[in-house]
């Protein structure tokens, strides 16, 4: 490559989901390593179809990045703890909004969620209510709406 590229891509075989700017792109791969230990499986983000000497080229494995995606929406509707769930939400929507453009799906937007005692946020009135996952679905659709394909 020319290595004058201003963009990133996330593509799963030679099918691009996203293509955003340097910098949101950049990020939500460090975000995508560091949510791994909150998931507690691997992202699914790996090296794009131009290779691993590419640093703008990320290619998705789909089944694995979905169930990264799904374990991090459950450990978010499970949560009481409101700051947990501010830090994780942005990225969430964003994945899965690249789920859903691969064709896959996030079962724990739909599924009861159980309770999660790993961080407990208790407040005045006792332990803190669980997520709304309309909250994730809304902002996943307005990322959509920004998402450049």
């Amino acid at each position: 490559m020319d290595g004058k590229r201003v963009s990133q891509y996330f593509d799963v075989g030679e099918r691009t989901l996203w293509n955003p700017s340097n910098g949101p792109g950049r990020l939500f791969v460090e975000v995508a390593k560091a949510l791994e230990s909150v998931a507690e499986l691997p992202c699914g983000i790996g090296v794009g179809q131009w290779g691993p000497g590419d640093p703008d080229s990320h290619g998705i494995d789909l089944p694995a990045f979905s169930a990264f995606t799904d374990a991090l929406v459950r450990r978010y509707r499970e949560s009481s703890h409101l700051i947990l769930r501010s830090l994780m939400e942005g990225f969430i929507a964003t994945a899965i909004v690249l789920v859903e453009r691969g064709g896959g799906t996030v079962p724990a937007l739909s599924e009861e969620p159980g309770t999660d005692n790993r961080d407990v946020q208790v407040g005045p009135h006792g332990r803190a209510p669980k997520a709304d996952p309309d909250r994730l679905v809304e902002l996943a659709a307005e990322h959509s709406g920004s998402m450049a394909w």
